[in-house]
C-alpha cells in the first residue's frame, strides 16, 4: 500500500498497521498450506471418551465395517447387552451403529472370521443354567457394524475359556479348550475344528475332536493365558498352555507346531509361586519371543496384589549373526546363529529357564517397588468389578517406537488406582531391572514428565494399547469404574514426539481367494478385519550406526478373559536412515513356505498380507503371497518437501547468478579480442 497523498498519509499508515495487525492475528491455515495438528502439546493428551458415553466397558476390538479402521465392542454394565461402536474419521470418534442383547451374563467375545467369508462375527462366552459351564453362541456379521439376530450355537465349555487356533493349517478358526460334555472327562482337552459349509441349510459350526498333540496334557487353569505364538523361531505358531498342577500351583507346556505332524511337547515346568496373567513379546529385540508376568506374594478379595515382581524370562534362542558374513554353522555343521536371511530357521533347542539362580541371566526379577520408587504401591492383578473377575495382564506395547516394548499396568496406592506407563531403556547402574554394576539386557525406567493425563486417573480397573486414529503412535484406553465422575472410558492421545519409525501389519485368513467377496444382495466388499490369530513377524533393519538387529512381533496371539489386542500387529523400529532389510511374515499354513520374505519395506506404513487361497502353496519366491502397501505420511513431510523447495531455490539463484556472471565474463572476452591488434600480421 502506498501513502500517496498528505492529506492521506496518517489515515494511510494506520490502515496499513491494522492491516499488518490482521494478518499476523490471522489464523494460520489462511497462509499456510498444511492443516494444523488436533493435539499440539508433546505430551500424552486426555481425549475423552471419544463417543462411547454408554458407561459400559470394551470388551474387544475389531474392524467390523473392513475400513482398515479400528472399531469397538462395549458390553453394558447388565453384562448382556454388547454395542458396536464404528469409527468416524471426520468427526474424530466412535459412532454407535448396532446393539445385541444376549440372553445370559456375558464373560468374554471373541471376534473372528469363524465362516470364512471375509465379515467379522463375534463368538460370545455366557452363563449357562449348568453348574461350571461356558456356553457359546456365535452371531454372524453383516460387515457393516450389524449383526445377524439368529445365533450359531456352539458346544459348550468348562469355565476354562477356550482360545482361537489355527490347528490344521487351513487358515480358518478352531477353537482348543475343554468341553463340558457328559462323554468328555472335565480335563480332556478337545478342538473345536471348523467345519462351517454355507452351502448346507443349517451348517454346525464346529465339529470335536481330539487335538493332534503328541504328549502327555495338562488340565487347563482358570484363569489361564493361553496363548497361540511362534516360540521355536520358524514362524510358525506354537501353542502356550497354563495348566492347574492339583495342588493350586501353576505350570506350563509348549507344544510346538510340526505341521501335518501335529504338536509335539517341547517343554514343561512349573511357574513361580503367585503367577498372575502372562504376556509375550521380544522384550530385548533379539528376534525371540519372551514371557513377562508378575508374581505376588498375596491377592487381595478386591483384586490388589502385595509384594509383586515383574519377572521376564528371556527365550534363550539361536541369535542373530553379529555380521551378513558371519558363518551360521561351525565346522561341526552344528548352527550357531541366524543370518539375516535366515531368521524363521527353527531352534529345536529353544528353552525358558526360570531358575532363580544368581547364574541365570535369562530369567530376571524387577520388584515393583524398585520401577515406581514407592513401597507403598501394589498391583492392580484382577478386576473384581466384573463377574466373573478378569485377570488383568501386563500391557505390552512400543509406545515410544524405539523398538523395545514398554510396559502398561495399573497401580493401587491407598485405593487409588493408577495406570503407569514404563519405558524399556538401556541398562545403566541403578537402573531397574538391572545388576548392582549395570549390567543385564534392559532397565525400566517410569515415565513421569508429560504424564499428567495418566496421573489423573484414580479409579483405573484397566488399560490398553491400541493406534486410535491410525496415526502411527500407539494410544492408551483406560478403563474406569465411574468413582471420579469422568465416566467409565477414557482414550489418553500419545502426542509425544519420538525421532524414530513404526509398522503395522495384519495377515488376513484367505477369505474369498483374496479377492472380492460377493454378497447374498450382489453387493462386492474386500475381506478386510478378520481378526486371524497366529500370523508372525519377523524383521531385521540397520540403526544410524549401521548396527543391525532383529525383532519378532506376533499377531493377536491372545483372545481369552478380554485380552483386548489388537487385530494388527504394531512395532517400533527405532531411529533408521534406511529401509526394513528383511521382513519374515508368516502364517500357520501348512505348506513347504508357509512364510515369505520381503525386502526394503518402507518404514511408516501399513502391511497387508494375503497368503495363498486354500488349496495352493506358497510357490517360489512366495508368489502365490499377495502384499499391499499402505503409505502414510508423517508429519514431518511437509517441512521436509519446504525445506526441499527452498533450498533448490537458494541453489537455482545460485546457478542463475553464476550463469550470469559467466555470460558476462564471456561478453568481455569477447570484446577484448575483437579490439585486440594482431602484430604479426602486420
Amino acid at each position: 500500500m502506498r501513502c500517496a497523498f498528505d492529506a492521506a498519509k496518517t489515515w494511510c499508515r494506520r490502515s496499513t498497521i491494522i492491516l499488518g495487525l490482521l494478518l499476523l492475528a490471522s489464523p494460520v491455515t489462511s497462509i499456510w498450506p498444511f492443516p494444523p495438528k488436533r493435539f499440539t502439546k508433546n505430551s500424552l493428551m486426555e481425549a475423552g471418551s471419544m463417543g462411547l458415553n454408554d458407561g459400559g466397558r470394551i470388551v474387544a476390538f475389531g474392524d467390523f465395517n473392513g475400513d482398515q479402521y479400528l472399531d469397538v465392542l462395549t458390553l453394558d454394565p447388565d453384562q448382556q447387552t454388547l454395542s458396536a461402536y464404528l469409527w468416524n474419521r471426520e468427526s474424530y470418534a466412535f459412532e454407535n451403529v448396532s446393539s445385541i442383547r444376549h440372553s445370559m451374563p456375558i464373560y468374554n467375545v471373541i471376534p473372528g472370521d469363524f465362516t470364512h467369508d471375509g465379515k467379522l462375527d463375534i463368538l460370545v462366552m455366557s452363563a449357562s443354567a449348568v453348574h461350571n459351564q461356558l456356553d457359546m453362541d456365535l452371531y454372524r456379521g453383516l460387515h457393516n457394524g450389524h449383526f445377524e439376530t439368529t445365533t450359531v450355537s456352539i458346544p459348550p465349555s468348562t469355565l476354562a475359556e477356550p482360545i482361537t487356533v489355527d490347528i490344521n493349517g487351513d487358515m480358518r478358526i478352531d477353537l482348543l479348550g475343554t468341553p463340558s460334555l457328559l462323554n468328555f472327562a472335565p480335563s480332556t482337552l478337545q478342538v473345536w475344528k471348523n467345519a462351517w459349509n454355507s452351502t448346507e441349510p443349517s451348517p454346525p459350526l464346529f465339529e470335536l475332536e481330539n487335538p493332534p498333540f503328541n504328549g502327555v496334557q495338562c488340565t487347563l487353569a482358570n484363569p489361564h493365558s493361553n496363548a497361540v505364538i511362534d516360540l521355536n523361531g520358524d514362524c510358525l505358531a506354537d501353542v502356550f498352555l497354563v495348566c492347574d498342577d492339583g495342588s493350586g500351583g501353576k505350570t506350563f507346556q509348549i507344544w510346538v507346531n510340526n505341521k501335518d505332524a501335529g504338536f509335539s511337547l517341547a517343554q514343561q515346568g512349573a511357574l513361580p509361586s503367585g503367577t498372575q496373567a502372562i504376556s509375550f513379546a521380544d522384550i530385548d529385540r533379539d528376534g525371540t519371543i519372551d514371557m513377562v508376568f508378575p508374581t505376588c506374594s498375596s491377592v487381595s478379595s478386591t483384586g490388589i496384589g502385595s509384594n509383586c515382581v515383574i519377572n521376564i524370562a528371556y527365550n534363550k534362542q539361536l541369535p542373530l549373526c553379529a555380521s551378513a558374513t558371519e558363518h551360521s554353522i561351525d565346522k561341526n555343521g552344528r548352527r550357531t546363529c541366524r543370518s539375516p536371511e535366515e531368521l524363521c530357521t527353527a531352534d529345536p533347542n529353544f528353552r525358558f529357564d526360570l531358575g532363580t539362580s544368581t547364574k541365570n541371566k535369562a530369567f530376571v526379577q524387577v520388584p515393583l517397588s524398585s520401577i515406581l520408587g514407592s513401597p507403598s504401591s501394589s498391583l492392580l492383578v484382577q478386576d473384581t468389578t466384573f463377574s466373573p473377575p478378569i485377570p488383568l495382564p501386563i500391557k505390552l506395547g512400543d509406545a515410544n517406537l524405539d523398538g523395545f516394548p514398554d510396559l502398561l499396568f495399573i497401580t493401587d496406592t491407598n485405593g487409588m488406582r493408577t495406570p503407569k506407563l514404563v519405558f524399556s531403556v538401556p541398562c545403566g547402574k541403578g537402573v531397574p531391572g538391572c545388576g548392582k554394576n549395570g549390567e543385564g539386557k534392559r532397565g525400566w525406567s517410569i515415565l513421569t514428565k508429560s504424564a499428567e493425563s495418566l496421573e489423573n486417573v484414580k479409579d483405573a480397573r484397566g488399560a490398553a494399547f491400541l493406534d486410535m486414529a491410525e496415526d502411527g503412535t500407539l494410544d492408551i484406553v483406560v478403563q474406569r469404574t465411574g468413582t471420579q465422575g469422568q465416566g467409565t472410558i477414557s482414550f489418553i492421545q500419545n502426542n509425544i514426539y519420538y525421532d524414530a519409525f513404526f509398522l503395522k501389519a495384519i495377515v488376513l485368513n484367505g477369505a474369498c481367494n483374496n479377492g472380492w467377496c460377493q454378497s447374498s444382495n450382489g453387493s462386492s466388499y474386500l475381506p478386510f478385519g478378520v481378526s486371524y490369530s497366529g500370523a508372525t513377524y519377523k524383521y531385521t533393519v540397520l540403526d544410524t550406526s549401521a548396527k543391525r538387529s532383529a525383532a519378532q512381533v506376533g499377531q493377536l496371539p491372545q483372545t481369552s478373559y478380554h485380552s483386548l489386542l489388537t487385530p494388527y500387529s504394531f512395532f517400533g523400529l527405532g531411529r533408521t536412515n534406511n529401509y526394513i532389510e528383511n521382513l519374515f511374515v508368516g502364517s500357520t499354513k501348512h505348506t513347504d513356505q508357509h512364510f515369505i520374505n520381503m525386502e526394503g519395506v518402507i518404514p511408516n506404513s501399513r502391511v497387508v498380507i494375503h497368503p495363498p487361497p486354500d488349496g495352493a502353496d506358497a510357490g517360489d519366491g512366495g508368489a502365490g503371497w499377495r502384499r499391499e502397501l499402505f503409505l502414510r505420511p508423517g508429519e514431518w513431510i511437509p517441512w521436509v518437501t519446504l525445506t526441499v523447495v527452498v533450498a533448490t531455490g537458494i541453489l537455482a539463484s545460485i546457478v542463475f547468478v553464476l550463469h550470469l556472471n559467466e555470460k558476462r565474463e564471456d561478453e568481455l572476452e569477447r570484446r577484448r579480442a575483437s579490439h585486440h591488434i594482431n602484430f604479426d600480421a602486420l
